[in-house]
């Protein structure tokens, strides 16, 4: 049997960046310094008018196929994590199928989710890769939360920002990623939700939790958020050790949905971790959804924190409510390339 292993990973940011400084100037009543302190944010990237989801996430394909010299005809399917489609139909990843040159014997599949879906994603490869013919899942996370956002909404304005990423997920004759757990409360749907653009009249839709302070499309209840992940997630995290017959000691690093760095302090208070096992990655790319793990891991793997034999904790939480997390064992070597052939398991680092 075959088994699902994460391979390079490209990342693609809109040409925008907004600063604080530059937020600062256009509403000088926001107080920037307080904002930085609970948010950890001090730049976003910013999706053009005229530019989607599918841009960004094709966008970091074209990076991955050109750094890691992948052919496109060695994908066997595409799986597209968005919660900000180009269309409500056609299928999105459908639309990046053509453009990108992968072959019409590909599968490809969207899927709606958010915090959570870079480990639902790796759940879905894994599975594609273990039942076959599929050995090269090409997983896209992107999105263009920017598009919800009214410009005068501070709440929400400092934290999101926008991105595409692309990885590789190779099959491998041995397991890398194991325990897999998910959870779903959708009592939690009113805390974080766009109401706007779906079947269901506006009359008959979700409503805010609480008194809706900002004109966005987008509404979120931060706190709720906060209360949801700080009671959820220390159970996931036992749920996946004992799953893995693991204890805490034995796993290297916490890897965890890059929200905010209030919502991070918590969670690190709470499991008795530092930003030495449980990083943050906030400062220059903002909360980016779906796509803030693959970037997180990108991240380390440069600095050289994330190496072959490494143990990590994957995990997501927030908007549905939904949570998933996994054990992952680091295999990808950069000193190896990718090539063109389907049944290769190590991959090149960036040019």
């Amino acid at each position: 049997m075959n088994y699902a292993s994460i391979g390079p990973i490209a990342i693609h940011y809109p040409q925008r960046a907004e600063t604080n400084e530059e937020l600062q100037r256009l509403f000088p009543n926001w107080d920037m310094r307080v904002i930085f302190e609970k948010t950890g944010i001090a730049t976003r990237y910013i999706a053009a008018e005229n530019e989607c989801s599918s841009d960004l996430g094709v966008a970091a394909a074209e990076k991955l196929f050109r750094q890691h010299n992948i052919d496109p005809a060695s994908i066997d399917f595409v799986l597209f994590c968005t919660q900000t489609p180009d269309y409500p139909l056609p299928t999105t990843s459908c639309l990046m199928q053509t453009r990108l040159g992968i072959p019409t014997t590909a599968g490809a599949l969207d899927f709606n989710l958010g915090c959570s879906g870079f480990v639902y994603g790796l759940a879905l490869a894994d599975g594609l890769i273990r039942v076959g013919p599929v050995r090269r899942v090409l997983l896209i996370t992107a999105e263009t939360y920017s598009k919800y956002i009214a410009p005068t909404d501070r709440s929400l304005r400092t934290i999101f920002g926008d991105a595409g990423v692309a990885t590789l997920i190779e099959a491998a004759e041995h397991p890398s990623l194991s325990a897999f757990q998910y959870g779903t409360d959708g009592r939690g749907a009113d805390t974080l939700f766009v109401a706007e653009g779906g079947a269901r009249p506006m009359a008959d839709a979700i409503k805010p939790r609480h008194r809706k302070r900002w004109p966005s499309k987008l509404y979120m209840d931060g706190p709720s958020l906060i209360g949801f992940t700080i009671e959820q997630v220390p159970h996931l995290v036992d749920q996946i050790l004992a799953d893995a017959g693991m204890t805490h000691d034995q796993v290297d690093l916490y890897l965890v949905h890059q929200a905010t760095k209030k919502m991070l302090e918590h969670l690190h208070l709470r499991l008795g971790m530092d930003d030495t096992r449980m990083p943050l990655l906030l400062k220059d790319c903002g909360n980016t959804v779906s796509c803030t793990l693959p970037i997180l891991i990108d991240d380390l793997r440069r600095q050289g924190r994330l190496r072959p034999g490494l143990t990590s904790m994957l995990i997501g939480f927030g908007v549905g409510w939904s949570w998933a997390g996994c054990m992952w064992q680091e295999t990808y070597s950069p000193d190896q390339s990718a090539g063109t052939n389907p049944g290769s398991a190590s991959i090149a680092g960036p040019d």
